[in-house]
C-alpha cells in the first residue's frame, strides 16, 4: 500500500524502505573522494599539501602562478623527510592561475539558494554505527543549499574558484533539528454498515480516517477499514441469478485532433478476450504512439512559431475541435468481464464525442516589483511588502492548465535599519479663544443678564488637530516639512490622548470702592506751604485702587493760612509770687509744630512765640473759686453762609462762694464763652478725573530697544491719558486755580502696549489623492482638496488671517479609459467526430449527431483597429462565447420548423411566446411527440420598467442639519456649542424591487434611496428659580449678624436641561450677607447741670450742700423720641447732690476719672480716683475732704472684661456682574462686654486685646459648566457595500464633562441606514453526485455550476434569487478561477473501491512540551478501501491520504485513558487533548494494562485481585494472611458496615438501599450459619432446634388452656338458662 502526502514523499507500509534508505546512505559514504592526503602503499608515510596561495603575476589575467607547500608526514602526524614518500605520487606544488584585480570583484558574486528541508543524519560524527532509536526531544539533522559563482551581468554560472578569489565560499550545509518521529494518528471506527445483502451471506464494514499523517520517520497508518461477514436470516430464493452485470465505462481520453484524410484508418478497434474467461471483452482503441508524438511536436512548433511571429500578445483567439474516446465493458459482480451484449440492449454505448482542443492559460512576463510599502522605520518592526503582477494572454480552454497566480506579494524592508524613521503623528492645538461667560448662563439668566458687563470665571476653547512630525534626523529644507497638518484622518493620532480643548478662564471684575466717613476739616494751610490756597478736607480710602473711586480730597478756601503753628502746653501749677495765695505765674512749654503735629524748629513758625510764663492766680480763703472750662461744644454749622455761621461754646461753674473780703465770683455771662467756628464759606472744590484712556504709543520713548516693565521685557511701553478738572460741588467745572495743585491727580501714566499678534496658520495639508487609474468616459472631472487651520488669530494690529483656508482644484488631466470591444467571427460549421473514428468503433454509419461549432474572437479599439486580446480582457467586459453545441440531423431525428418570433408584450407581468411545429414523418413518430424532449412552445416573461418601493428597517435617529461652517475646513474639530434640539430629519431605507421581487438599484424608485421625514428633538429646559426675595432683617438686633434672601424652585429641569443647584428641604437656595444693627439707635441726650441750688435759712450765706438738676431726653441722632425707647436702666440721673463751699472752707476740684482695674477683674483688686485742692481752708483745724477715693473691682459692676466675637460666615460673595469663580466670604467683629453688652470696638483695642480673626477669606463658587462636545465627524463609509444591513456611523467626543451644568447626552454616535443596493454574487453550487454518462458505473464526473444571484445582504435569512448573468460580470473569467469539474468513480456491484475523501482534520502543529516548532500547521484527509466481494480483494486499490498546510493550528497532546475494572478487565484507549479518542499518538511503552491476574486465583469469599497482582479483601474486610504470605481469609473489620456486600461471585445486593439503625442493631445478633472465615457454626444449628421445640410446646399449652376455658363457659350458660340458644349453637358450629 502506498500513501502519498502533500510533500510527495512515498511512505511504505513495511519497514523495508527504511533499510533501503540506510543502504543508499552507506553507499554514498563508500564513494572515493579526492582529498589533500595521498596515502603511500604501506600507509605509513604520505604526502600532505597545504592550501594554495594567492595568484601572483605581473598583470591581471591568466598568466599568474599559484603555489602551495608539500610535506611528507607519518600516519601518527609527525613530519619527516621527503625521501620517505614516493616522488611519483607527489602532488603539484605550482599551477597556473588567473590573477584577479580589484575591479574584477564587481563582475562576479556568490549566488546561494534557500536552505533545503532538514534531513535526518543516520550517523554520529565519525562513528560508523546506527543511531539509537530512542528520541527524547529532537533528532540531529542537516540541511543543504546550492552555492554557485555567477556573472553579475547575465547570471551565468562560472567556476567556483573565481569567486573564491574575492571571498570565502558560503557554507553549503548546516546542522538542524528534526522533531521526534510522529506516528500516524487515526480516528475511532465508525459504526458497522448494513449488510451488503438482504438475504444470505454478505459483508459489512466500518472505516476510520486519518487525523495526523506520520512524520519524521513515525509509524505508518494502520488499515482504515475493517470488514466482517454478515448473514441475513432470510435465505435467498432458489433460482436467483448468482451474478449481476453492469455496464462500466472508463475515463475519456485526451482530446486529439482528427487524422489526415490520407490515413483514414490509423487505428483499429478490437475486442480483447482475456485468458481467464471467454466472456470477458473490452472495446479498446489502439492508436500508434507515433501519432501522439507527431501531434505533440506539431503543437510545439506552432507555439514556437507563434512566439517568433508575434513579439507581442495575440490579436485573436481561435479554437480547434477534436475528439475523445473511452473504454466500455460489461462487468460481473465478481469483478470479471462479460460480453457487452449482457449489458446493452438496443442502443450501443457512447464511446466517442467531439471536444475542444485544450489550451493552457498563458500569461505575460512578470512586471517589475512595485516600490516597497514600507519606506520608513516604524516602532512595530512590521515588514513592508511589494507587488508584481502579470496579465493573462490566453484563457484556458477545454480543460487546459488553469492560470497560475497573477499577482505576487513579498516582504521587503523587513528590518528597515537603513530606512529613515517614520514621521510621528502628534496632536497640536491652536491658541485659546476669548474668555466667554455666556455658556455658563442658564436660559433664564441669558434673558436677564447684560452680557457686555459680565465678569468673573468663564471658559475658553481651542481647536485640536493632528500634525505629522518628520524624523528628527531628516534635513528640514522648508517650513512645510517641519509640520505638515493631516486633517483628513484624525485616527493617525489616535494612539495619543488629544490635548484639552476647553479650560477655565476669568475676566477681572471692577471692585467697588469702599469709602470711610469724611474726616474733620483740617487747619487753614498753604498749598504745599508755598502759596496760600485754602482749607482742605480729606477722605480715607478702604480696600480699592484709587482709579475706581471718586475724589478723595475736598478743599475749601480760607484766610490766614499757616503751615506751621505754635503749640502751648502748661507744665506746672500756678505758683504765687509773694503770698501763699494771690497772683502768681505758671510755666508753659511752647513748641513749633506742623499741621501734622510734628515738632519743628521754632524758625519755621511765623511771628513771635507765645510767652513761656503766664500770669495766674491762687484763690485765697475768702475768694470765689471757679472750675475749669469745659470742652468746646460741636460746631452748629459745617460752613458759613450769608445768613448763618457756625458757633460753639464752653462753660465753667462756681465751686465756692467768696467771703466778705474775698474776691467776688464772675458774673453769670462770664461763666460761658462762645466763638465762631467753621466760618469758611460753603464752597467745596475737588479734582474730578475721567477714566484712563487706551494705551497709546509714546513717541518720546525709543521703541527700538527692549523695554522693561517691572523688571520683565515687554513689547513696548506706552502712555495712558485722562482729563482732570477742578470742580465746584453743585456747580461744575471751574478754573484749576480754585483746587490745590498738591492733590491734583496724574493725567499721564506709563502702560504696557499690547503686543502685535500676527495671524498664524498651519501649512496646507497634502492634496487629497487623485484617482490613480484612468477616468471613464462621460464622468465629471475628479477634484482634490487641501486644508489649513488657524493656530493664532491676529490681534492689536497684527497681520490679518488669510481668507482661504480650503482649496480645491481639478486633478491633473488623467487619460480617459480606453475603449475596446470584442469582435466575433462567423461560426464555423458543426464539427463531428471523424468518420474514421466512428467507423472504427461502431462500424459504418451516418455522419450525423452531436458536435461542436466554434468561432474566432478578436479585439478592436475605438476606431475598429486591431488590438491585443489583453486589452479587451481588461476593458471590454465579458468575452463572448467561442464554442457551442450543435447537431447534424440524422435520418431518424425529429424535424421541426424554425422558431417563430416572440409575440409582443402587452404590459408588465405578461409573458411572450414563440412556437414551432413538427414536420414530415416526425409528426407520426412517438418519441417526437414527447414535448419534454421536443418542446413546441417557449414562454418568456416580458421586461418591466415598473418597480415597487417599500420602506425597510427602522427609522434612523432624528438628525439635525449641520451648522453652516465657512468652507469644509472646520469639520469635527471646531469646538463650540452644539445645537441639540430643533427640527431635523430622520431617514428610512427604501427597498426597490422589480415585479419578480428582485432587489434593484434604489435610484430607480427614489432619488436618494431614503424615505425622509421631518422630526423634532425637544429642547432641554433648564431648572428655573424665582427672583431673589427681599433681604430679611438682620439676625442680630444688636451687633453683627446675617441677613438672608432666597430663591425657590419654580420649574425642574427637563429633557437634559441644567439641573437645579443644591436646594434645601424647602426647595430653596439662599444667600447670606453680613449685617450690623446699631445697639444705640436711641440714646440719652443730657444738658449741662444747673447751678447748685442751696436752701438757705434766714440770711445765712448760700453755701453748703445743695441740689442741681439737668434735662435728659431720649433722642435719635436727628430727633427726639419717647423716653420708653431708651434703656431705662441706663438712664442717667436727672438730679444730684451738689456742694458749694462756704467761705473759709477747703475747696477741691471735681473727682477725676477712675483708674483702670486689671484686665481680668481679679478679686481683691481696687480702683482709685483723685482730686486736687483749689483753695486751702482758713483755719488749720478745718480739714480738706479726701483727695483719693478707692473701691473694690467687682465684675460687671465696677469692672468689666471685654472680648472679640465674630458673626457667622456669609455665603461666597462675587462681584455684581460675576456668575462664578473667585469670591470672598465675610463676617463682622464685635466687642462684647462681660455682661453681654456690645460696645465699641475701641474698647477692646483700649484694653490691648489682639484681634486674631480674619474677617474675610477667599472662596470659590463652582461654575455650572455644561457639557461641551465636538462637532459630528463626517459620516463613515457604509458597513456593507450592498444589501439591507449597511449602516453609516458618525461620532463625536466629549470635550468637557458637565459640572452642575447641562449633562452630556447619551448619544455620542448616530447611525443611519445605507441605501439598499442589490448584492450580486456568483453562487457556486455544491458538487453534484458522481454521474456516469451512458452507463451504470465507471469513470464519470461531478460538476458544479455558477449562477448569478441577488440577495439582500442578510443571507441565509433571505435566500438568494437568480438573476441575469450580466449583472454579476464575466462568467467565463469567474469559471476559469474555479474548478468546475472533477473526475469521479461510481463503483459497480462487487467492485473494491475507495470511499469519498474524509473532511479535513483540525489544524495541528508540531509541538514539544506545548510549544510549536512551526507557524504553519497541517491537516489531513484520507480515503479508505471498501470491499464488496471477497473474491475481488486482490484488485483493491491502496488506501490513500493527503495533507495540506493550514493556519491557526493548535498543539495537541495524547494521553492514555482507562475505564473501570470489571472482572479484572478494563478498557484502555488513547485520547487527544481536545477530547477526541484516537488510535496512535500515545507512547505504546506507557500503555496501561487491560487485564490484571493474581497467582493463585482469588477464590476466598470477599476477596479480589488487586492492581498489584495479589489477592486482597473488599472494603470492610481485613486480610488474614498465611505464613507463606498468601491470603487465608477475609474477616470483617469491627465497626464497619458489611451489609452492603454480597457474595463475591455475584453482584446481587450491591445496589440495595442501606439498612437503618435498627437494622444495624439487629444485625449484631443475627444467627449466621457460616462465619466470616467460611466455616460452619454448629451452635447456631443447636440453638435453632431448641427454639423449634420451644415453639411446639407453647402451641400445645395454648390449646389446652383454650379447651378448659371453653367448657367452663358452656357450663355457665347452661346453668343460667339463656334464651338465646342459637347463639351458642352458632358458636358451636363455628367451632
Amino acid at each position: 500500500m502506498i500513501l502519498k502526502d502533500d510533500f510527495g514523499v512515498i511512505a511504505w507500509t513495511r519497514r523495508a524502505g527504511n533499510y533501503l534508505s540506510l543502504f543508499l546512505l552507506l553507499s554514498l559514504f563508500s564513494i572515493p573522494v579526492q582529498s589533500d592526503i595521498v596515502f603511500h602503499k604501506d600507509h605509513r608515510f604520505s604526502w600532505k599539501a597545504g592550501q594554495w596561495g594567492q595568484c601572483i603575476g605581473e598583470e591581471c589575467g591568466s598568466g599568474g602562478i599559484q603555489t602551495r607547500t608539500i610535506w611528507c608526514v607519518h600516519t601518527e602526524g609527525w613530519t619527516t623527510h621527503h625521501s620517505h614518500c614516493q616522488h611519483m605520487d607527489k602532488p603539484e606544488s605550482q599551477r597556473h592561475c588567473f590573477k584577479v584585480c580589484d575591479w574584477h570583484q564587481d563582475l562576479f558574486e556568490w549566488e546561494v539558494s534557500d536552505w533545503g528541508s532538514c534531513v535526518l543524519v543516520p550517523f554520529f560524527s565519525n562513528e560508523l554505527k546506527l543511531r539509537t532509536a530512542e528520541c527524547i526531544t529532537a533528532q540531529h539533522g542537516i540541511q543543504r543549499r546550492q552555492v554557485h559563482c555567477v556573472r553579475t551581468s547575465n547570471r551565468t554560472t562560472v567556476t567556483l574558484r573565481i569567486c573564491e578569489f574575492f571571498s570565502q565560499k558560503p557554507p553549503v550545509e548546516q546542522a538542524c533539528l528534526v522533531p521526534c518521529p510522529q506516528d500516524c494518528v487515526v480516528s475511532d471506527f465508525t459504526s458497522w454498515s448494513s449488510c451488503s445483502k438482504t438475504c444470505g451471506a454478505g459483508l459489512q464494514h466500518r472505516t476510520r480516517h486519518v487525523l495526523a499523517t506520520p512524520m519524521y520517520g513515525g509509524a505508518n497508518c494502520p488499515n482504515l477499514t475493517e470488514t466482517r461477514t454478515c448473514s441475513s436470516p432470510v435465505n435467498c430464493p432458489a433460482g436467483e441469478d448468482e451474478y449481476q452485470y453492469s455496464l462500466k465505462v472508463g475515463a475519456w481520453s485526451e482530446c486529439r485532433l482528427p487524422h489526415h484524410k490520407d490515413a483514414l484508418l490509423s487505428g483499429r478497434t478490437t475486442v480483447d478476450f482475456s485468458t481467464s474467461s471467454s466472456e470477458n471483452n473490452t472495446v479498446m482503441l489502439h492508436t500508434p504512439a507515433s501519432h501522439r508524438h507527431s501531434h505533440h511536436n506539431h503543437h510545439q512548433y506552432h507555439n514556437h512559431h507563434h512566439a517568433h511571429v508575434h513579439n507581442k500578445y495575440p490579436m485573436s483567439w481561435e479554437l480547434e475541435v477534436g475528439y475523445q474516446t473511452r473504454q466500455v465493458r460489461c462487468t460481473r459482480s465478481d469483478g470479471k468481464n462479460a460480453m457487452l451484449s449482457l449489458c446493452t440492449e438496443d442502443k450501443s454505448p457512447l464511446t466517442y464525442q467531439a471536444c475542444v482542443m485544450p489550451k493552457d492559460c498563458q500569461t505575460s512576463d512578470w512586471s517589475l516589483w512595485s516600490s516597497c510599502s514600507k519606506t520608513c522605520r516604524s516602532t512595530d518592526l512590521s515588514p513592508g511588502y511589494r507587488l508584481r503582477s502579470r496579465i493573462m494572454t490566453q484563457i484556458p480552454v477545454g480543460g487546459g492548465k488553469r492560470c497560475p497566480v497573477l499577482e505576487e506579494k513579498e516582504a521587503c524592508n523587513i528590518m528597515g535599519d537603513l530606512l529613515p524613521n517614520c514621521p510621528r503623528y502628534v496632536w497640536r492645538a491652536t491658541d485659546w479663544g476669548e474668555c466667554r461667560i455666556l455658556p455658563l448662563l442658564s436660559q433664564q439668566d441669558r434673558r436677564l443678564a447684560n452680557i457686555s458687563i459680565l465678569c468673573g470665571e468663564g471658559i475658553q476653547t481651542r481647536k485640536t488637530y493632528c500634525v505629522q512630525v518628520p524624523d528628527d534626523s531628516a534635513p528640514h529644507h522648508r517650513k512645510e516639512d517641519v509640520c505638515r497638518e493631516v486633517v483628513e484622518d484624525q485616527r493617525l493620532c489616535a494612539t495619543e490622548e488629544p490635548p484639552s480643548a476647553v479650560q477655565h478662564c476669568s475676566i477681572p471684575c471692577q471692585n467697588h470702592c469702599l469709602l470711610s466717613q469724611w474726616s474733620t476739616w483740617g487747619a487753614c494751610l498753604h498749598d504745599n506751604c508755598k502759596e496760600p490756597q485754602g482749607k482742605k478736607g480729606m477722605m480715607k480710602l478702604i480696600g480699592s485702587s484709587p482709579e475706581t473711586c471718586p475724589h478723595l480730597v475736598e478743599s475749601i478756601p480760607c484766610e490766614d493760612p499757616a503751615c506751621y503753628l505754635w503749640q502751648v502746653q502748661q507744665e506746672g501749677s500756678c505758683i504765687p509770687n509773694k503770698h501763699p495765695c494771690g497772683p502768681g505765674t505758671a510755666v508753659q512749654n511752647v513748641t513749633c509744630v506742623s499741621s501734622e503735629g510734628e515738632d519743628l524748629p521754632i524758625t519755621h513758625c511765623a511771628g513771635d512765640p507765645p510767652p513761656t510764663e503766664v500770669i495766674c492766680e491762687v484763690a485765697c480763703t475768702a475768694d470765689c473759686v471757679v472750675g475749669s472750662w469745659s470742652s468746646w461744644s460741636p460746631c452748629s454749622h459745617s460752613c458759613a453762609t450769608k445768613t448763618s455761621e457756625g458757633r460753639q461754646s464752653r462753660t465753667r461753674t462756681v465751686l465756692a462762694i467768696p467771703g466778705k473780703e474775698g474776691k467776688e465770683c464772675p458774673t453769670t455771662p462770664a461763666l460761658e464763652e462762645w466763638r465762631v467756628c467753621n466760618n469758611h464759606p460753603c464752597m467745596v472744590f475737588y479734582w474730578e478725573a475721567s477714566a484712563w484712556g487706551p494705551c497709546i504709543e509714546d513717541t518720546s520713548m525709543n521703541l527700538n530697544k527692549t523695554n522693561f516693565w517691572n523688571g520683565t521685557p515687554t513689547c513696548a511701553v506706552g502712555v495712558q491719558i485722562r482729563k482732570v478738572s477742578c470742580t465746584k460741588m453743585g456747580v461744575g467745572s471751574v478754573i484749576s486755580k480754585r483746587c490745590p495743585d498738591s492733590s491734583r491727580p496724574e493725567t499721564v501714566r506709563a502702560c504696557l502696549l499690547p503686543c502685535k499678534k500676527d495671524c498664524i496658520v498651519t501649512p496646507f495639508s497634502e492634496w487629497t489623492a487623485c484617482p490613480s487609474t484612468c477616468i471613464p468616459q462621460n464622468t465629471t472631472a475628479a477634484t482634490q482638496s487641501r486644508y489649513r487651520t488657524i493656530i493664532q488669530r491676529s490681534a492689536n494690529g497684527g497681520q490679518e488671517c488669510p481668507d482661504t483656508l480650503y482649496e480645491e482644484r481639478e486633478c491633473e488631466s488623467l487619460p480617459l479609459c480606453p475603449v475596446y470591444r470584442w469582435r466575433t467571427h462567423k461560426w464555423h460549421s458543426c464539427s463531428l467526430v471523424p468518420d474514421s473514428v466512428r467507423r472504427g468503433l461502431t462500424g459504418a454509419g451516418e455522419a450525423c449527431g452531436n458536435g461542436l461549432e466554434t468561432r474566432g474572437v478578436s479585439c478592436v479599439g475605438e476606431s475598429s483597429e486591431s488590438a491585443n486580446m489583453t486589452e479587451c480582457l481588461r476593458w471590454a467586459g465579458p468575452m463572448p462565447p467561442q464554442i457551442r453545441e450543435c447537431r447534424v440531423a440524422c435520418k431518424d431525428d425529429c424535424t421541426l420548423t424554425a422558431w417563430s418570433k416572440f409575440s409582443e408584450c402587452t404590459g408588465c407581468g405578461t409573458s411572450t411566446t414563440r412556437k414551432r411545429s413538427l414536420t414530415g414523418r416526425s409528426k407520426k413518430k412517438e418519441h417526437c411527440l414527447n414535448e419534454k424532449l421536443y418542446p413546441l412552445e417557449e414562454t418568456e416573461t416580458c421586461p418591466c420598467d415598473e418597480f415597487l418601493s417599500q420602506p425597510y428597517g427602522n427609522w434612523s435617529a432624528c438628525i439635525l442639519p449641520d451648522p453652516s461652517v465657512s468652507g469644509s475646513l472646520q469639520g469635527w474639530m471646531s469646538h463650540r456649542e452644539v445645537k441639540e434640539c430643533g427640527q431635523g430629519l430622520r431617514y428610512r431605507a427604501v427597498a426597490c424591487t422589480d415585479q419578480q421581487g428582485h432587489l434593484v438599484n434604489p435610484t430607480l424608485c427614489t432619488d436618494s434611496g431614503y424615505m425622509v421625514e421631518i422630526c423634532h428633538i425637544p429642547c432641554p429646559l433648564d431648572c428655573k428659580l424665582s427672583d431673589w426675595s427681599a433681604w430679611s432683617a438682620c439676625s442680630a438686633s444688636c451687633g453683627s449678624g446675617l441677613k438672608i434672601r432666597s430663591k425657590w424652585l419654580r420649574e425642574k429641569a427637563f429633557n437634559g436641561g441644567r439641573p437645579c443647584p443644591k436646594l434645601d428641604l424647602k426647595n430653596q437656595v439662599y444667600e447670606a450677607m453680613p449685617c450690623h444693627s446699631e445697639c444705640s439707635q436711641f440714646e440719652w441726650r443730657m444738658e449741662p447741670w444747673s447751678i447748685c441750688t442751696i436752701n438757705t435759712v434766714d440770711d445765712l450765706p448760700a453755701c453748703g450742700e445743695g441740689v442741681q438738676s439737668r434735662k435728659i431726653r431720649s433722642v435719635r441722632p436727628s430727633y427726639s423720641v419717647e423716653d420708653s425707647l431708651c434703656d431705662q436702666e441706663e438712664m442717667p440721673p436727672r438730679a444730684q447732690v451738689c456742694f458749694l463751699a462756704c467761705p473759709n472752707d477747703c475747696v477741691v476740684a471735681p473727682w477725676g476719672s477712675w483708674s483702670n482695674c486689671s484686665l481680668q477683674c481679679d478679686q481683691g483688686t481696687t480702683r482709685n480716683r483723685s482730686r486736687r485742692i483749689l483753695r486751702l481752708p482758713a483755719s488749720e483745724n478745718s480739714a480738706c475732704p479726701e483727695l483719693v477715693q478707692s473701691e473694690p473691682c467687682i465684675l460687671n459692676s465696677t469692672c468689666f472684661t471685654y472680648q472679640y466675637r465674630v458673626s457667622d460666615w456669609s455665603t461666597c460673595q462675587l462681584s455684581e456682574n460675576a456668575i462664578c469663580g473667585q469670591g470672598s466670604r465675610l463676617h463682622l467683629l464685635d466687642c462684647i462686654r462681660s455682661d453681654g453688652k456690645i460696645v465699641e470696638l475701641q474698647r477692646c483695642e483700649q484694653f490691648g486685646l489682639i484681634n486674631k480673626w480674619r474677617l474675610s477669606e477667599s472662596c470659590v463658587v463652582e461654575c455650572p459648566v455644561s457639557c461641551i462636545l465636538s462637532d459630528w465627524s463626517p459620516w463613515a463609509d457604509c458597513s456593507h457595500t450592498c444589501g439591507s444591513q449597511g449602516l453609516t456611523v458618525r461620532t463625536r467626543r466629549v470635550l468637557q464633562e458637565a459640572h452642575e451644568g447641562r449633562p452630556c447626552p447619551s448619544q455620542l454616535s448616530q447611525t443611519k441606514p445605507c441605501p439598499i443596493r442589490p448584492c450580486y454574487l456568483w453562487l457556486l453550487s455544491d458538487w453534484s453526485t458522481c454521474a456516469v454518462e451512458g452507463a451504470e458505473c465507471g469513470e464519470g464526473f461531478r460538476r458544479r455550476n455558477l449562477s448569478c444571484v441577488v440577495h439582500w445582504g442578510d443571507w441565509p435569512e433571505s435566500p438568494p434569487q437568480p438573476v441575469e448573468e450580466e449583472l454579476c460580470g464575466d462568467k467565463l473569467r469567474q469559471q476559469i478561477q474555479q474548478e468546475m469539474e472533477q473526475p469521479c468513480f461510481v463503483p459497480c456491484p462487487g467492485d473494491c473501491h475507495l470511499t469519498e475523501w474524509s473532511s479535513w482534520s483540525s489544524c495541528q502543529l508540531t509541538c514539544l512540551e506545548g510549544r510549536s516548532f512551526e507557524t504553519t500547521g497541517r491537516q489531513a484527509r484520507s480515503r479508505a478501501v471498501i470491499i464488496q466481494v471477497m473474491e475481488n480483494q486482490g484488485s483493491c486499490p491502496h488506501q490513500i491520504f493527503e495533507t495540506q498546510p493550514c493556519k491557526e493550528g493548535k498543539c495537541h497532546s495524547y494521553q492514555w485513558r482507562t475505564g473501570g475494572w470489571n472482572n479484572n478487565e478494563r478498557t484502555v484507549w488513547c485520547q487527544r487533548s481536545d477530547g477526541v479518542n484516537v488510535t496512535g499518538g500515545c507512547f505504546p511503552q506507557k500503555r496501561p494494562t487491560t487485564v490484571r491476574h493474581c497467582h493463585p486465583p482469588c477464590t476466598k469469599p470477599f476477596s479480589h485481585c488487586t492492581p498489584s497482582g495479589v489477592c486482597g479483601c473488599e472494603k470492610g474486610y481485613t486480610e488474614v494472611m498465611t505464613t507463606h504470605g498468601f491470603l487465608d481469609y477475609c474477616t470483617r473489620t469491627p465497626g464497619v458496615d458489611n451489609n452492603k456486600k454480597a457474595d463475591v461471585k455475584t453482584n446481587s445486593g450491591r445496589l440495595k438501599p442501606g439498612p437503618s439503625q435498627a437494622q444495624d442493631l439487629f444485625s449484631e445478633w443475627t444467627l449466621r450459619p457460616v462465619g466470616p472465615d467460611g466455616r460452619v457454626k454448629l451452635w447456631v444449628y443447636a440453638v435453632t432446634a431448641v427454639g423449634f421445640i420451644l415453639i411446639l410446646f407453647i402451641i400445645a399449652l395454648s390449646f389446652l388452656v383454650w379447651y378448659v376455658l371453653y367448657y367452663s363457659f358452656k357450663r355457665f350458660l347452661t346453668m343460667h338458662n339463656l334464651k338465646n340458644k342459637s347463639f351458642i349453637v352458632g358458636r358451636t358450629q363455628c367451632r
